[in-house]
């Protein structure tokens, strides 16, 4: 699709949407003490609720015996903190994108090992708690979803705050994965899991879905994919590539320049959701991968990959479709 380019220039001064931290402590500490924080409120709430839970997960995990199993999946949880903090996220953000990470390998444990859904739920809701809140702690709300902030510091806060677009824009993202979980399920993935997921106690499941089913249960997960994809890429104001881009003259402009147009030379809106987007496939096929992979007793790597993949490829299209959305609708940058 051409672009145009739009020759004014921004009204106001660019305001950052990025959260700024107000916390007085060191820089270099801010983020050693907020994995410490994640690790530690996690390890407490996984104590208090194993008399629940521990009986469902342990009968389905592989035994992690050696020291270093257990430090690499620490050290995976450090590094989705660490895109979180160096990615500048807030709360809402990280906590979106660790329920879109980290639901589906929980999906797959729920779907066709039997494990129970409050299980399910309590892991997933320790998992977001353990990111929100070292977030919240020591880094500020960012103006995108901070609904009292001011006017001028987001674009579009008319669509942001209006409640019909809040509940269509999510509803779309469940869909979107619900037609790809769905026709997964009624093509190639039971065979695959049979396949390559030795332990597998139920796979009638995927026979037996139902796609309005799917897509309510996906809610959460259509929420936070509008909070992650849609809202920052919505509320993105202008920055010094847009200007770049509209001053871009192909007659005067050197082959590096005209490279650099044609690559990247979106507007700020679009590079927004294409870096969200890449960084939500990344972290989705990685953690699921891990989980998958590394946890659950009997599955292959294959296995893993192909279970990642639809994840993958449901947060691929959601991307893709947002921005579709905003285009047609014409949402200003």
């Amino acid at each position: 699709m051409a672009r145009t380019k739009q020759a004014s220039r921004p009204k106001a001064v660019p305001v950052k949407s990025a959260p700024l931290s107000t916390s007085k402590i060191p820089a270099t500490l801010r983020f050693p003490l907020l994995a410490t924080l994640s690790l530690t409120l996690s390890s407490v709430l996984y104590t208090f609720t194993s008399d629940y839970t521990a009986g469902d997960l342990s009968s389905v995990s592989r035994s992690l015996n050696e020291w270093w199993e257990v430090a690499g999946l620490v050290a995976w949880k450090v590094i989705q903190l660490a895109f979180g903090w160096w990615g500048q996220y807030d709360g809402v953000d990280l906590a979106s994108l660790t329920l879109l990470s980290h639901m589906p390998p929980l999906y797959l444990l729920t779907t066709f090992y039997g494990i129970r859904p409050t299980t399910m739920m309590s892991s997933l809701l320790i998992d977001i708690v353990t990111t929100y809140v070292p977030f919240r702690l020591l880094r500020t709300m960012s103006a995108i979803h901070d609904v009292e902030a001011p006017k001028g510091a987001v674009s579009n806060r008319n669509i942001l705050n209006d409640l019909p677009i809040r509940f269509y824009t999510s509803v779309l993202a469940a869909g979107i994965y619900g037609v790809v979980v769905f026709a997964s399920f009624w093509t190639w993935l039971p065979v695959y899991l049979v396949i390559h997921f030795d332990g597998l106690r139920d796979i009638s499941a995927a026979h037996s879905a139902a796609l309005p089913f799917l897509i309510l249960s996906f809610l959460p997960i259509g929420y936070a994919a509008r909070e992650f994809l849609f809202t920052p890429a919505t509320g993105a104001k202008r920055d010094l590539g847009d200007i770049k881009a509209s001053a871009f003259n192909p007659e005067t402009a050197t082959l590096g320049e005209t490279v650099i147009y044609n690559v990247w030379g979106f507007s700020k809106r679009t590079r927004t959701l294409i870096q969200r987007t890449a960084t939500l496939i990344l972290v989705t096929s990685m953690n699921t991968w891990i989980q998958t992979y590394v946890v659950i007793e009997g599955a292959e790597g294959y296995g893993a990959a192909g279970w990642a993949g639809v994840w993958a490829a449901a947060a691929a299209l959601t991307g893709l479709t947002y921005w579709w959305v905003g285009n047609v609708e014409y949402v200003s940058n």
